[in-house]
């Protein structure tokens, strides 16, 4: 009796027999399942949403924004990519940037506007809003080698900025786009990367037509060693107090007082609007 006790307890479970005297089908032991590539992907979307600040409803409008031509799998059109919607987001943010400025400096004329406007919206201001949030690892590139994946990515990023605002305006519409473009843009708005005119230019222009002389510059006041002088500049104008400036030179210092005076007296065209 020991003996067949042992044989029955020995036995594997698989062989075991059932009621009907045939072998009992084999139960396989449970297995973790792996995150899978969507589950990724459904991560990697939700922090560039984060970073981006818009939460899609439709998630395919961001992946298109983000996948570059190169990219796509055989069969896809070009459209499949991020072109068509920088296309669109171009002109968005070219609408929305309009109305910021046009908000932001009452007193500027349609030049300084346009100016202002074509140094906000070209290509190295989208690139650096791109790199602020991010963007760089985002984009989906095919087979290109690791040397011109690196140049590839810098060359399309501000296109890739403009598409994700072609997204955004897709899926959430003006209200979101507009949204992003001022959470974006209103600082750059404010601090042009670029002097836009030159501020004697500006100040003798809005001189004339106040039916005043041109401004008339006098220094001051030298100081410092012969090879690093310092100027401090006057600008005088008929009824208004002068203003000064210090330069390491003449026509800098005369720069200042320029921005000086039509800062104070609220001329549109410095830098500062």
């Amino acid at each position: 009796m020991k003996d067949e006790a042992k044989d029955i307890t020995t036995q594997p479970i698989e062989a075991q027999a059932g009621p009907d005297g045939e072998a009992a089908p084999k139960i396989p032991a449970k297995k973790k399942r792996a995150r899978g590539s969507k589950a990724k992907d459904t991560d990697a979307n939700a922090a560039l949403e984060a970073r981006i600040g818009y939460s899609f409803a439709d998630p395919n409008q961001l992946i298109q924004a983000i996948t570059h031509v190169s990219a796509l799998k055989a069969g896809r059109k070009r459209g499949d990519s991020y072109q068509r919607l920088e296309f669109l987001g171009d002109h968005v943010l070219g609408l929305v940037v309009s109305d910021m400025l046009y908000h932001a400096f009452p007193n500027a004329d349609e030049g300084e506007l346009s100016k202002r406007l074509a140094d906000l919206v070209r290509k190295e201001s989208c690139a650096d809003v791109a790199k602020s949030l991010g963007l760089l690892d985002d984009i989906k590139l095919g087979s290109v080698g690791s040397s011109a994946d690196a140049r590839l990515r810098k060359s399309v990023l501000g296109d890739i900025c403009e598409a994700v605002i072609g997204a955004i305006f897709l899926d959430g519409g003006h209200a979101a786009a507009s949204e992003f473009v001022k959470r974006n843009w209103t600082e750059r708005m404010h601090k042009p990367r670029r002097p836009l005119r030159d501020p004697k230019t500006v100040l003798q222009e809005w001189a004339q037509g106040k039916g005043l002389p041109t401004p008339v510059y006098r220094e001051v006041e030298r100081t410092g060693p012969h090879h690093d002088p310092q100027f401090r500049v006057a600008v005088d104008l008929p009824g208004l107090a002068p203003a000064e400036g210090i330069g390491g030179s003449k026509r800098a210092a005369e720069k200042v007082a320029a921005s000086v005076m039509i800062e104070r007296e609220g001329v549109g065209g410095g830098n500062d609007g």
